[in-house]
């Protein structure tokens, strides 16, 4: 089993830590990671992105061409990897923020109101955990639990504070993508 995922949106919407979570989770599971960021000539409002690779055996190349999974948490985002997403892939996007719909038959289409259900919580800055819980509950490569316990062992102690808002931004990410149901189908 390899995984490819691709994570993207504008600096501040936690991407990055979006995709260290993945990472972390996944070696918390005993599997092989590789996270590689990248950012844009601005850190907070540039773009962002990073790649995130899961394997149950050593994994050879952290280069990413054509990710099993895309994660899109804004308009610039979309537009620019939507064509990224490997056919039968899953194409997860913010619908909080994003305009556009995916013109793509080949592809499962997860959209996700990640900015409308994280202000739920009453933090905006949770859509990143929101898409991660929707994604791990379309397409569950690793249980939810393991972001559970990756958020308790890696939130970093100046925001100790925000762990239950997570968690609840977690549940309603898990709770919307299986409201969807038969619409979504888990990959094979």
């Amino acid at each position: 089993m390899q995984e490819e995922f691709l994570i993207a949106g504008f600096g501040g919407q936690g991407v990055m830590f979006a995709g260290q979570l993945l990472a972390y989770a996944a070696m918390g599971e005993g599997l092989h990671v590789t996270w590689i960021p990248s950012y844009g000539p601005e850190m907070r409002g540039g773009t962002a992105h990073c790649y995130v690779v899961i394997s149950d055996r050593p994994i050879g190349s952290p280069v990413v061409r054509r990710p099993r999974v895309v994660m899109a948490f804004n308009n610039p985002s979309f537009e620019k990897y939507e064509s990224y997403t490997a056919p039968q892939g899953l194409l997860a996007y913010n619908v909080s923020l994003i305009e556009a719909n995916s013109g793509r038959e080949d592809v499962i289409r997860l959209p996700v109101p990640a900015t409308d259900l994280a202000d739920e919580t009453g933090d905006l800055r949770l859509a990143n955990v929101v898409m991660l819980g929707a994604v791990l509950t379309a397409h569950p490569v690793l249980p939810v639990a393991a972001i559970r316990r990756a958020l308790d062992e890696h939130i970093p102690a100046h925001h100790r504070d925000l762990l239950p808002r997570n968690l609840e931004a977690l549940d309603k990410g898990v709770a919307f993508a299986a409201r969807l149901g038969e619409a979504v189908a888990h990959l094979g």
